[in-house]
């Protein structure tokens, strides 16, 4: 009885703690859809050069996909003239942050994790794009839509007039995310289409398709959240893993295979400090989490190559470890306690306004559950 009450308890206070962070993220997501075209992002990946790559990397940082929402995002920038690197780090920025986990990194973390976890992918995605641009590139042209995903249909041309909303039909080869498709809009579409059109139309990607791929893997991750905190002892990992390295590596054996998306695994990993984990092990895991899973080393190794698998495996492996060990430096010369400052922020939480946000985002994502199973 007294583990239920406390794993009750645990989980309701980060839902209350996560649900306006997380509203507040949908809400920014629908405005970089409703501002930032499509085709913005495809001018700007075209080259072979250091600038190309920096662009994706800083470009996923914010856009809100998946790991496996961003595989036909990142598909297509490869046939639409992305080359190798920029879309390696495409495919390591996009996951491992985004405007809804960073809101509630925010939320139930600290402003030093806050800052560290974007800045982090942007360093891995770039140095896993650098060093993929390297590999000669054959001159031929990526490979087609259905040979990538042999099960899934071919995307269908979107349709986009004065009367009703955009719309389209990429599949993701049953990964369970679709927010990788959305709706392709150019420059010119966005320059014709009203402000309070597009801003609709992002308002519906964010709180419907964006919502239904995340919202079952966030509300996971908070029971998750939940059973750790009632099954494991505080200072369990300071006993068990004492090694700084020791820790950084159980996470990240931890975290490469484990699929979980970046906003689910922020509940995760603050549950996981406050046992505690050191804030550097708790990002090498924000890091490979996100970033690694089946569907997408598969993708990778279809569409950029063998060896651009090894070089995208590796930088997470190697970047996520060394930004986890200098994250505890930096920790340390602030004098930093990440589990005081998690455990202060687990306090008295639950307030009106909160608890108006979880029934807001409990409703809206039962919403999407089952406009998902009608569909």
């Amino acid at each position: 009885m007294a583990f239920l009450t406390t794993f009750a308890h645990d989980t309701w206070v980060i839902l209350n703690e996560s649900a306006p962070y997380v509203l507040l993220g949908f809400f920014v997501a629908a405005l970089v859809k409703t501002f930032v075209p499509d085709d913005f992002v495809v001018r700007h990946l075209g080259k072979e050069s250091w600038s190309s790559v920096f662009k994706a990397s800083i470009l996923g940082v914010p856009l809100p996909l998946c790991s496996c929402g961003v595989i036909p995002a990142a598909t297509g920038l490869r046939k639409q003239g992305a080359s190798r690197g920029a879309t390696t780090a495409f495919l390591i920025s996009t996951p491992e942050t985004g405007a809804d986990s960073i809101a509630v990194t925010w939320a139930l973390l600290d402003p030093v994790m806050t800052v560290m976890r974007p800045l982090a992918a942007f360093v891995t995605a770039s140095v896993a794009g650098l060093l993929a641009n390297v590999i000669p590139e054959k001159k031929s042209e990526a490979p087609a839509f259905e040979t990538i995903f042999p099960m899934a249909e071919k995307p269908a041309p979107h349709t986009h007039d004065s009367h009703d909303n955009c719309s389209c039909s990429d599949s993701d080869a049953g990964c369970g995310c679709s927010s990788g498709c959305g709706c392709h809009s150019t420059t010119e579409e966005m320059k014709n289409t009203p402000l309070g059109k597009r801003f609709k139309g992002g308002m519906e990607f964010a709180f419907g398709e964006m919502l239904s791929d995340i919202g079952v893997w966030l509300l996971g991750g908070i029971l998750v959240a939940g059973l750790i905190g009632a099954l494991i002892p505080d200072g369990f990992f300071t006993e068990m893993l004492g090694g700084e390295w020791t820790s950084l590596l159980v996470m990240l054996v931890f975290g490469v295979p484990l699929y979980v998306c970046a906003t689910a695994s922020t509940p995760i990993a603050a549950s996981l400090a406050l046992k505690g984990l050191s804030p550097g092990a708790a990002l090498v895991f924000l890091l490979a989490g996100p970033a690694t899973n089946a569907a997408t080393i598969a993708v990778v190794s279809r569409v950029l190559g063998k060896k651009a698998v090894s070089i995208y495996l590796g930088s997470i492996a190697v970047c996520s470890l060394g930004l986890g060990w200098l994250t505890n430096k930096i920790y340390a010369s602030l004098g930093m306690d990440i589990t005081s400052w998690v455990r202060e922020t687990h306090i008295d939480e639950v307030t009106p306004f909160s608890i108006v946000c979880v029934v807001v985002l409990l409703a809206l994502v039962f919403r999407s559950l089952r406009k998902k199973h009608v569909h």
